[in-house]
């Protein structure tokens, strides 16, 4: 196990500037999850950490030890791809023994570490196969268990359930974060879903345009996400986001309704913003509230989706449990949970949440 350091890293390929000076402590043993769109820099981050691509300026370091001009094979990382990248014409066995016998380690020790790999990943059956007789799955295993035998101090995985079909995505998940629960390592997992995210990770970096837009727990970048991207990245369905202007401690919103604020935001008479509010805590009313039309639902039995629009043409997504009676084109007013709303400054995209409000009057 190691931590790992990232000290204002930068990487520009000639005049392109593609990571943004990037500040970041995994503590041994973490699981780290780099999420964010396509082209927001997350693999070129992790390539930069396995010493695959050069840094541009900064400082990685493992243990306290910079990194920088290390060769990636003495790192001591193991990286999944998620190409895989097996070798066709060798046997599973011989897929996970040739890195170590490139290190020219005694034999007995290969057998004992693929011997252990193999129990530890229930690939045992596969060892004789060659990887063209393996579905999606278990090549997935294989490139993880040529990952384990080199018993690493860091895990690196490049999307590496990408190429799974949805099901699967799901068994292999909870495959790895067992995995990690066995051994203990320190693991950096990038993905561009969120689900994969929330579900993995001890510690998620969410990234945008080579930039980590905040770094913290699951549950604290779901529950007080630092502005309006990561508010509507993290989650599913995303969040709801609905424009007006603050008033004598209201939001009036562009739609025609009121919102009382609390405390907890720091705000200005004056201030444009926007209501960010989650699809599950929107519910339908008899009262005045928002006003919505809805052009479509999604009756899934035990749990409703709602597709709405606002007066104002504004997109809202709503979740009830059990069944609905509405029907497309019906017009409703909704109620949300003032507990859990989010408010966000419209031109900066800031959250307007006051933590040291909150944290005086706890």
């Amino acid at each position: 196990m190691a931590d790992l350091t990232l000290s204002n890293v930068h990487k520009s390929y000639g005049k392109v500037d593609v990571i943004h000076g990037i500040d970041m402590s995994i503590a041994s043993g973490e699981f780290c999850v780099f999420v964010g769109p396509s082209g927001c820099g997350k693999s070129t981050l992790l390539r930069m950490i396995a010493g695959l691509e050069e840094i541009t300026a900064g400082d990685i370091a493992m243990d306290g030890v910079v990194v920088n001009q290390i060769p990636a094979a003495q790192r001591g990382l193991a990286m999944v791809f998620q190409s895989y990248a097996l070798y066709p014409h060798m046997s599973v066995k011989q897929n996970m023994s040739f890195g170590l016998e490139n290190l020219n380690m005694p034999k007995a020790e290969i057998e004992t570490r693929v011997g252990e790999a193999a129990r530890m990943l229930q690939i045992e059956p596969l060892m004789a196969r060659k990887p063209g007789q393996l579905s999606g799955g278990q090549r997935q295993r294989i490139a993880i268990g040529r990952a384990v035998v080199r018993e690493p101090k860091i895990f690196l995985f490049d999307e590496p359930l990408s190429n799974l079909d949805a099901e699967l995505r799901v068994a292999m998940r909870a495959e790895i974060a067992d995995l990690h629960a066995r051994l203990g390592n320190t693991m950096i997992y990038v993905t561009h879903d969120q689900v994969e995210a929330m579900t993995m990770a001890d510690k998620i970096a969410v990234l945008r345009d080579g930039r980590v837009e905040q770094f913290g727990k699951p549950l604290d970048l779901f529950n007080r996400p630092a502005n309006r991207f990561v508010a509507g990245f993290i989650g599913s369905p995303s969040m709801n986001f609905i424009q007006g202007v603050v008033q004598s401690g209201k939001v009036i919103l562009d739609n025609g309704a009121e919102q009382a604020l609390n405390d907890s935001y720091a705000t200005s008479d004056g201030q444009r913003v926007e209501l960010g509010i989650r699809a599950g805590d929107l519910t339908t009313t008899d009262a005045r509230g928002i006003h919505a039309n809805v052009i479509g639902v999604e009756q899934l039995g035990s749990e409703s989706y709602l597709y709405c629009r606002s007066s104002r043409d504004e997109p809202l997504t709503v979740h009830q449990r059990g069944q609905t009676t509405a029907t497309k084109g019906d017009n409703i007013s909704l109620a949300l949970n003032t507990d859990a709303m989010h408010l966000f400054d419209l031109e900066s995209g800031q959250s307007c949440f006051d933590v040291l409000s909150v944290q005086s009057s706890t």
